[in-house]
C-alpha cells in the first residue's frame, strides 16, 4: 500500500487540479474575459449558472447533514445562509437574480428555469447526486473549486466594469460579496480534506473528487458554446 502523501504533497497535487482543468481554461470563459461574448451570450451564460447558483445550498445541506461534529455542521451551515439568505439579507441566489436583471433577463425568466439547457441541468444534477451519495469528505473535497475562485471573481468584476459596460453595476454585487466568502470556505473544507484524508486512497479520491467538480464546471460552459456559438438569443 502507497504511503499517503504529506499535506503539502496533498495541497499541491489539489492546487494543480485547479492548475490544468479549472473552466477560466475554457474558449468561452476565455472569449468572456477578453469582452468577446456578445450580450446574447453573456445572458446565455448568467442565465444557465443560475441553475447551478440554486442548487449550491442544496448540495451543501446535503454535506451539512454528514458532517460528523456539531463544529463543523455549524461551520458549514453559512454556507447554505450565504445563498438562500436570512432576514436582512437575501443572499447569493438573489444576488444573482439581480445580475440577471442587470442583463435584461427577467426574474421570472431565470425562476422558471426555462432557459436552462439540458446538458447543463444533467451537469448540475450530477454533482448534487455526487454530493448526496458519495462519503462527506470526497463531497467537501468536490467543493475545494473555491480555492481557485477569489482571483477569478476579482478579475470578473473588472471584466465587467470595464468591457460590458452595459451591465448595470447592481449586478455586481454577487461577486464583490464572494471575494471574502469564498477563501473562508476554502480554507474550512480545506482544513476537513486534510484532516480526514489521512491513507493515500482518501487522498487520490478526494483529488478525484475535485477534478470531477471541474469537469462538472467546464460541461455547463461546453454546452453554452454549442448552443450559442454566434449569439443566437437566449431570451
Amino acid at each position: 500500500m502507497s504511503e499517503p502523501w504529506s499535506n503539502d504533497e496533498f495541497l499541491m497535487r489539489l492546487r494543480r487540479i485547479g492548475e490544468q482543468r479549472y473552466h477560466d481554461k475554457h474558449p468561452y470563459h476565455i472569449r468572456m474575459h477578453e469582452g468577446k461574448l456578445s450580450p446574447e451570450q453573456l445572458r446565455a451564460w448568467v442565465a444557465n449558472r443560475f441553475y447551478y447558483q440554486q442548487n449550491i445550498p442544496v448540495k451543501d445541506a446535503l454535506i451539512l447533514a454528514k458532517l460528523p461534529t456539531r463544529e463543523d455542521r455549524r461551520r458549514w451551515l453559512q454556507r447554505v445562509v450565504d445563498h438562500d439568505g436570512h432576514e436582512g439579507d437575501e443572499g447569493g441566489i438573489e444576488a444573482w437574480i439581480r445580475l440577471g436583471e442587470a442583463v435584461d433577463i427577467p426574474r421570472e425568466d431565470l425562476l422558471s428555469e426555462r432557459l436552462v439547457l439540458p446538458a447543463v441541468r444533467f451537469a448540475v444534477d450530477a454533482y448534487v447526486n455526487f454530493c448526496r451519495l458519495q462519503p462527506w469528505p470526497e463531497a467537501v473535497a468536490s467543493s475545494l473549486t473555491e480555492l481557485f475562485a477569489p482571483t477569478l471573481v476579482s478579475r470578473r468584476i473588472v471584466v465587467f466594469e470595464d468591457l460590458y459596460p452595459w451591465i448595470r453595476p447592481q449586478g455586481l454585487d454577487y461577486f464583490r460579496t464572494r471575494l471574502h466568502q469564498a477563501p473562508r470556505d476554502a480554507d474550512h473544507g480545506l482544513e476537513l480534506v486534510l484532516r480526514e484524508c489521512c491513507t493515500r486512497r482518501e487522498q487520490e479520491r478526494a483529488v478525484a473528487a475535485l477534478s470531477f467538480k471541474c469537469d462538472v464546471l467546464w460541461s455547463l460552459l461546453d454546452a453554452l458554446q454549442l448552443a450559442y456559438p454566434d449569439g443566437e438569443s437566449c431570451v
